[in-house]
């Protein structure tokens, strides 16, 4: 009984050690929580922020942004194009670009010449400190954090967020700066 202990405890250790250190929440049930996660995330950052979405509207998320610059952390948003111009009253890039350190970048997908129109930039990730990565399908709005049904993730990989940064560095040198 003794040695049964003994290897509860080691096998108990070794799946901690070994434990994923993701968050998942499922929305509009875990809205609350989610967007307090998201929050403190990028409350902790410490030098950078980079960002690629769709549609960028939630105030919180943004005055949380113009924070973290105000006390130097670089922040860089690539917008789509087409959101930024459809949603032109709400989107956040037109209230990010004025602060320092914060670089917003518009870009449009691919052009398909069949129908004559260009791709979007769907993604919905940051990535804090080339440590943290934030993903999932909603959107950075108060539909996306509150009434649709989403996802988010909120994970620490080092080889995801290095294979992340460097997608982020190739669609910056596509993307029009705003």
């Amino acid at each position: 009984m003794k040695h049964f202990f003994k290897i509860l405890l080691i096998i108990f250790i070794s799946a901690n050690l070994f434990a994923s250190d993701t968050k998942m929440y499922m929305l509009p049930k875990q809205a609350k929580p989610a967007l307090k996660q998201v929050l403190r995330e990028l409350g902790k950052a410490k030098k950078s922020v980079k960002i690629t979405i769709y549609n960028f509207t939630h105030k919180k998320i943004a005055n949380r942004l113009k924070y973290i610059a105000k006390k130097g952390i670089k922040v860089k948003i690539i917008y789509d194009y087409e959101s930024t111009v459809q949603k032109r009253n709400k989107s956040t890039i037109y209230y990010l670009s004025k602060y320092k350190n914060i670089e917003t970048f518009r870009i449009k997908g691919k052009f398909a010449k069949r129908k004559k129109y260009y791709g979007k930039m769907h993604q919905k990730i940051a990535l804090i400190d080339d440590k943290v990565l934030i993903l999932g399908s909603a959107n950075w709005s108060y539909s996306g954090f509150g009434k649709n049904y989403e996802v988010v993730l909120i994970m620490r990989d080092k080889d995801l967020a290095k294979k992340y940064s460097k997608f982020f560095d190739s669609l910056e040198k596509k993307a029009t700066k705003f």
